[in-house]
């Protein structure tokens, strides 16, 4: 495991710093990485940690162009603004609408769209929108080497979480698919290691999704059922520690049955019970 703190080189071009916040959903920590030689460009600076924040101005000097962000959760993107104000750096990514998660100090001058390019000496960033986990996730392709940057949307070793109702399971599968549209190599995750076969683990990914989703839609019944009683049933094959979690993208799956008219809700004393749609 690479030490917090450290810069590791992973290519020619890219160097990646590890955030000290480890924990269940963020695994070693968040990955920053530092893509270029001589004009950078930062992706994900991560949490607004003194020690990570000058572990990355060290990396970079007098050098750092922009900082790109895949999404403006907690875990990536509150340094940027500590990092532009020390460098005059300009910001790249998209904002969203506050749910209560997001990084409200993250403001780009402008929202970033599908195919926009950021570019320095030998090195072109591509956009991909990829909204899922949340609405306004980017995935950034270094074209040069075929390493696309994914966020929160691909993980190493473990599922992300879809957490209504900025995230969204219907978009999020659409959204790996449009990985396979692009000439992708490898995956540079934002925790974790690289993942070599992009294609191949887009594929396993979907192959989750759906297989969860055929058992969600198979615990539903005529009776309704409660996100507590459901979350035990379709995710028995989860630590219950982690129930918490997993009834976020439960309720991803279930709205996204409830949209394809193969489910329904009702509220029972105040809380939505599920049940198939006849």
């Amino acid at each position: 495991m690479q030490p917090h703190g450290e810069v590791k080189a992973l290519s020619e071009r890219v160097r990646r710093i590890v955030a000290p916040n480890p924990g269940p959903m963020t695994g070693p920590g968040t990955n920053t990485y530092v893509v270029g030689q001589t004009d950078l460009v930062v992706i994900d600076p991560g949490p607004a940690v003194d020690t990570h924040i000058k572990a990355i101005l060290d990396c970079v000097g007098d050098q750092l162009r922009c900082i790109a962000c895949t999404h403006t959760h907690p875990d990536h993107s509150p340094g940027a603004a500590l990092l532009a104000e020390a460098t005059g750096a300009s910001l790249v990514g998209r904002v969203t609408e506050d749910d209560r998660h997001q990084d409200l100090t993250f403001q780009p001058t402008a929202q970033i769209e599908d195919d926009d390019t950021v570019s320095g000496e030998g090195w072109t960033l591509r956009a991909i929108r990829t909204p899922g986990h949340v609405d306004n996730h980017v995935c950034y392709l270094l074209e040069e080497e075929g390493m696309v940057f994914a966020g929160d949307h691909i993980m190493d070793g473990s599922t992300v979480v879809i957490v209504p109702p900025g995230g969204n399971m219907a978009h999020y599968i659409a959204s790996l698919r449009r990985l396979l549209d692009y000439p992708v190599k490898c995956v540079a995750p934002g925790h974790g290691e690289l993942i070599p076969d992009c294609p191949r683990e887009v594929e396993k990914l979907i192959r989750h999704r759906l297989m969860r989703e055929v058992k969600v839609a198979a615990a539903l019944d005529e009776s309704s059922s409660s996100l507590d009683h459901l979350v035990v049933r379709v995710y028995d094959d989860v630590d219950p520690m982690m129930h918490e979690w997993a009834k976020l993208s439960l309720l991803a799956h279930l709205i996204k049955l409830e949209d394809e008219d193969r489910a329904t809700r009702s509220a029972i004393d105040g809380v939505d019970h599920w049940r198939a749609r006849a």
